[in-house]
């Protein structure tokens, strides 16, 4: 952890990840969107089997390729 207070909190776990404060929103935020997405769609699956039958772990499966590229 920082000394700086302000870098603890904004910079310090980009720095882990070797991303810029605002790559970090970037990517964290698209990582957010698709979740959600994700989410809509085993709604919409929960509601209507016969819909977005693969749609929520098509999505999952991808996030998670995401993931453990990164690291």
């Amino acid at each position: 952890m920082s000394a700086n207070p302000i870098a603890a909190l904004f910079t310090d776990h980009p720095a882990t990840v070797n991303e810029t404060y605002f790559g970090h929103m970037r990517f964290a935020l698209g990582f957010g969107f698709w979740l959600a997405v994700a989410a809509m769609a085993a709604v919409v699956h929960a509601l209507i089997p016969a819909l977005c039958e693969t749609t929520a772990s098509r999505i999952l499966g991808r996030l998670t390729a995401r993931m453990q590229a990164r690291h």
